[in-house]
């Protein structure tokens, strides 16, 4: 089998690699601080063509592979997880349906300005009482004249302080199935809420989002069929997981980068503390986890791009990369001591940021399970 990238994902992936040295890491303590959603460097990303990498030419994207998607990603993430997580929600969950199920209006008006970085997505699924458990999602949509009628509560919905559309999942028709709508900024009764203040990923705005009594024209229901939210989503999930990995690995090295550079700088006892073989066998499991996880994302991207089997293995890669990536910011922070306790070093923030991967996509304990009913067969 040949690991080797081929040459347009070598050149993909220098090119982020590049853009994340020169505009994001430089400017990541500081918007992590202000807590401020990176609007400049979004749009730098979407003059990159990154929004559009995941949909063909026909929908003014470039159509490339997972792969090449989930190596952008992971350099955007070794600047900052934050402006990846928005990166991510942009390029796939926010848009994806107004692709799959829009009109061409709503495609025109919304989706193509999306690529482009005029127009921001989020999507509300999350509830107070729903999170793995889908069945506990209990916003309603009522049909009435000309359109339908949507109560209810979302949070953790990211981006939405700076959205311009929601794709919302609720429960509509005498099923009372799950069901996807499209809900506009400036729509009656949308009402985006407090902010949820997180333990990390500080520039990626996250909040609330309530529904009182808002009416949505038919026209932007975007499920063809009452009731078939949970099979269009299940196409989608799959992706999820393999680009949350993605991000973990980005995470991961940079803290990885970031034990070794210090590791080489810091003095004890005379010498450089990589000398001392307690710091070099951290830093040898940390690049191994780091390198094996790797290729496990890579390979599950690679299975989803082949149109094989892969619903098992996105859910192994998630959980191993997100998992390895928690443990070698952990194990980053250890080396760098006091100073990984200090807000001046990043390491701090990567050790923050990092458990927003454990989140998304599916906790590893929902994705242990989805392994082990494959398993089954």
């Amino acid at each position: 089998m040949d690991f080797a990238l081929l040459d347009h994902q070598v050149a993909i992936q220098q090119t982020f690699a590049r853009f994340a040295d020169r505009e994001i890491a430089p400017q990541a303590a500081a918007l992590d601080e202000a807590h401020e959603f990176p609007r400049a460097i979004f749009r730098q990303l979407a003059d990159l063509g990154l929004f559009g990498m995941r949909y063909p030419e026909e929908a003014g994207g470039s159509g490339v592979e997972l792969l090449s998607f989930c190596l952008a990603l992971a350099e955007i993430a070794r600047g900052s997880l934050a402006v990846a997580g928005a990166a991510a929600m942009q390029s796939l969950m926010g848009t994806k349906f107004l692709h799959m199920l829009g009109n061409a209006e709503i495609r025109a008006r919304l989706f193509q300005p999306a690529l482009k970085g005029d127009k921001i997505g989020a999507i509300c699924m999350t509830e107070p009482n729903a999170g793995s458990d889908l069945a506990g999602i209990t916003t309603t949509a009522v049909q009435v004249d000309g359109g339908w009628r949507l109560n209810g509560q979302k949070t953790w919905v990211t981006l939405a302080p700076v959205a311009d559309f929601f794709t919302v999942f609720a429960r509509a028709g005498d099923e009372k199935k799950l069901t996807i709508f499209l809900v506009e900024k400036g729509f009656a009764g949308l009402r985006v809420g407090r902010p949820i203040h997180k333990m990390g990923v500080w520039a990626l705005p996250t909040s609330e989002v309530s529904f009182e009594d808002c009416v949505v024209p038919d026209t932007h229901r975007l499920s063809h069929e009452v009731g078939d939210g949970e099979r269009h989503l299940k196409k989608l999930l799959a992706e999820i997981r393999i680009i949350t990995g993605a991000m973990g690995l980005g995470v991961a090295q940079a803290a990885l980068d970031e034990a070794v550079r210090y590791a080489g700088e810091r003095q004890q006892f005379g010498k450089p503390i990589n000398r001392f073989q307690a710091v070099q066998l951290k830093l040898a499991e940390m690049a191994t986890g780091v390198a094996v996880a790797s290729q496990f994302v890579r390979y599950a991207a690679w299975l989803f791009d082949q149109g094989r089997p892969h619903h098992k293995e996105a859910a192994m890669a998630k959980m191993f990369a997100t998992e390895t990536a928690a443990s070698v910011c952990d194990q980053a922070a250890r080396v760098l001591a006091s100073y990984g306790f200090a807000m001046e070093y990043p390491v701090q923030r990567y050790l923050r940021d990092v458990r927003f991967t454990l989140i998304g996509g599916g906790t590893s304990e929902i994705l242990k399970l989805v392994i082990a009913k494959e398993l089954e067969g």
